[in-house]
């Protein structure tokens, strides 16, 4: 990930612009990480996969049975009281 200052996103944005097509561009102020440019096809990618909603017809049976054989890690025993009732 390239980062470079607001000043110099500004005096170059063009070129930042083109390299964001291949690479997020992060645009720091102050030296602080305040901005990210990416593709629009990243950025379209991103909010597919944010927003995907499944019905139990897009799975298979085997992805059922998988999902009924889960099991949690022991890690997560830690939280068992916030669902206790």
């Amino acid at each position: 990930m390239l980062k470079v200052s607001a000043a110099e996103f500004q005096r170059n944005i063009g070129r930042y612009q083109d390299l964001a097509l291949t690479q997020p561009i992060v645009v720091t102020r102050n030296g602080r990480e305040r901005t990210v440019m990416i593709s629009t096809e990243e950025y379209n990618r991103l909010k597919r996969r944010d927003r995907e909603v499944l019905s139990l017809d897009d799975f298979t049976d085997e992805d059922i049975a998988a999902i009924a054989a889960a099991r949690a890690p022991e890690e997560a025993k830690a939280f068992d009281h916030e669902v206790e009732e």
